[in-house]
């Protein structure tokens, strides 16, 4: 493969300490490199050495001749005065881009919802991040550079990046470097990882998994001392071998040595002494919703009537003790609508909210406004005003002990709140909610700032913890990883996903199509690209199908423990027994034909009775 850039013997060092200190790497054609590493290591400061924004105190960065390099800084460098149609397409006439397949797709994929004449100076953070990837990626790059890319996106948004910049150049053409947070998308994408730490880079082969891998064997061989993290990681890898199979496809890691690393590493999470706790702290009854509808009264911008926008309508929730529920849907679907109701800091305009005698809401919100009244006050004088001990994971820990297992050393105790990171302050604001004991706990968009170490470590936090816990996030790693189960909030209902993110992709695109074509018609384009419409049930019929629908729900969750169970039977099985782990894996072949049976005849009710 043929070298498109690469850096010899860079060495830079600021003021208070060295960033990076003899470091040689490359980058050759069909390269898809994901860059890892804590919060502050260097990440970014390499990408802007390689790209040539800074300069290095020794070493050089060669580029091959003719190569052509894009970057998304995250420094919003756009120009507020122009238009978002000057600033994605520039001075390229309408008929030439509107023919181009390349840029209607990353219109349509990035600012379709953005007014195209609109300024981009009035525009929010979010959409003028979309706007700068748009402007971007439209242009012809041998290489290009992403820092960031997945902030501001929905799962859907990043869902349709992962998918371009796989189709963006052949196999052995182009390069791409990425530093994201997002683990999904570095699985998805990249063919190899670099993790920046001690002022040097390390190469990986694969994507996060296959990192994770030998990272672990890596601190093995290594007898490294950092016990803690080691068995972090050890448990990560567990969940990757274990919940997401399909992920183990791709990377080019031994199993053998996977399998023998998590062969006594126990399931991330005990679901049975967990909902077993939280009966206890809960009783029965969490939060129930029972036929609830929401309308709020809008005002028309143009026209200045008045009149109502129902974002919630007849939904029906019972909420379990235990419960970890993922929630998904685009921007003003009715998310933090639905939450409000849950927390109890909004009313249904019709309906009702059945809330448990014993419980506790707490909720963790994008904002930092639980530390606004301790700015500046210490950490350590923030800690001790809880109590001197918890119990977490069935083991006693003091506040000190839980601030260090989410990555805070002995000398941050004594600094003010206000000077924190924005990773230490998510990270405090999180643990200050834990520490308050709820026994449901809300989370709304949990990942922004932290490294891909430190998500890691909250989630195991989250792993031991016993109350009802939903989560509102486009981070799908992290949905997949602490939840056990996902819901969408669409076109104003609440609907089960038994496949999770997969199936709420490909109902958004039905919807997506379903819309295009109903607008098409009112235009006059050609009735096939029209939604069909559905067939009305009514009566025995309608009974019927509710009851199937309703047990066949039952049966997926049956099927879905069988599964895991028999999961966990396999890990436990003597590994030199072919002849029984042949007769598990036969075992576990039928009970995921019937899953997918009883998954195919659930999805047809669910789209009859939507």
């Amino acid at each position: 493969m043929a070298h498109l850039l690469g850096a010899e013997s860079l060495h830079l060092e600021f003021p208070t300490r060295v960033i990076f200190d003899n470091v040689t790497i490359g980058l050759d054609e069909g390269d898809r490199i994901g860059i890892v590493g804590r919060n502050g290591d260097g990440k970014t400061t390499l990408m802007r050495m390689l790209s040539g924004k800074l300069d290095p105190d020794d070493g050089r960065v060669t580029r091959r001749n003719g190569v052509t390099l894009g970057m998304l800084d995250q420094a919003d460098e756009l120009d507020g005065t122009k238009t978002v149609h000057e600033t994605v397409i520039g001075d390229i006439d309408e008929h030439v881009w509107a023919g181009d397949p390349k840029v209607r797709d990353v219109i349509a994929g990035l600012a379709a919802d953005i007014p195209w004449e609109a300024k981009v100076g009035d525009l929010s953070g979010g959409q003028r991040r979309r706007v700068a990837l748009a402007a971007l990626l439209i242009g012809d790059w041998d290489v290009i550079f992403l820092d960031e890319p997945t902030n501001h996106l929905d799962v859907e948004g990043i869902s349709w990046l992962a998918n371009h910049l796989k189709r963006r150049w052949g196999t052995n053409a182009g390069g791409l470097l990425v530093v994201t947070h997002d683990r999904w998308f570095l699985d998805e994408i990249c063919t190899a990882t670099w993790e920046v730490h001690d002022r040097l880079i390390e190469p990986f082969e694969g994507g996060y998994a296959a990192y994770i891998l030998q990272r672990v064997e890596r601190d093995r061989m290594a007898a490294a001392s950092e016990s803690k993290r080691q068995n972090l990681m050890r448990k990560e890898l567990a969940w990757l071998r274990r919940g997401a199979p399909a992920r183990t496809t791709k990377p080019k890691f031994r199993i053998d040595a996977a399998n023998d690393l998590i062969e006594n590493e126990p399931p991330a999470r005990d679901s049975v002494s967990l909902s077993s706790m939280a009966m206890q702290r809960l009783g029965k009854d969490v939060v129930d919703l029972e036929d609830v509808t929401v309308t709020y009264q809008v005002t028309d911008p143009a026209s200045g009537a008045a009149g109502e926008k129902t974002v919630l309508k007849d939904v029906t929730w019972r909420i379990a003790p235990g419960e970890r529920t993922g929630i998904l849907g685009v921007n003003g679907a009715g998310k933090s609508t639905l939450l409000s109701l849950v927390s109890g800091t909004l009313l249904p305009t019709k309906g009702r909210v059945k809330r448990g005698k014993t419980i506790k809401v707490a909720t963790l919100t994008q904002q930092l406004a639980e530390l606004e009244d301790i700015w500046n006050e210490r950490v350590s004088t923030v800690i001790g005003r809880h109590k001197s001990t918890y119990v977490t994971g069935g083991k006693e820990m003091t506040p000190t002990q839980m601030l260090e297992r989410v990555g805070f050393t002995s000398t941050q105790l004594s600094t003010p709140v206000k000077d924190l990171s924005g990773g230490q302050k998510r990270r405090l604001q999180l643990l200050l909610i834990l520490l308050s004991e709820p026994n449901v706990l809300i989370l709304d968009e949990p990942t922004n700032d932290l490294d891909t170490d430190m998500l890691a470590a909250i989630e195991d936090l989250l792993d031991t913890y016993p109350g009802t816990l939903l989560v509102v996030s486009h981070d799908r790693y992290l949905l997949e990883r602490v939840t056990d189960q996902q819901y969408a909030v669409m076109e104003g209902s609440f609907r089960h996903l038994p496949r999770g993110v997969d199936q709420y992709l490909e109902l958004r695109t039905q919807q997506l199509k379903g819309s295009t074509g109903a607008s098409g018609a009112a235009a006059g384009a050609p009735d096939a690209t029209a939604a069909k419409a559905k067939p009305k049930l009514g009566g025995a019929e309608l009974r019927n199908s509710q009851k199937e629908h309703a047990a066949a729900g039952r049966k997926i969750a049956k099927l879905q423990g069988q599964i895991a169970e028999l999961h966990q039977r396999m890990a436990a099985h003597d590994q030199s027994d072919f002849a029984g782990l042949g007769a598990l894996v036969g075992e576990q072949q039928a009970l995921q034909e019937a899953l997918d049976t009883v998954e195919n005849r659930w999805l047809e009710l669910d789209e009859l009775l939507a």
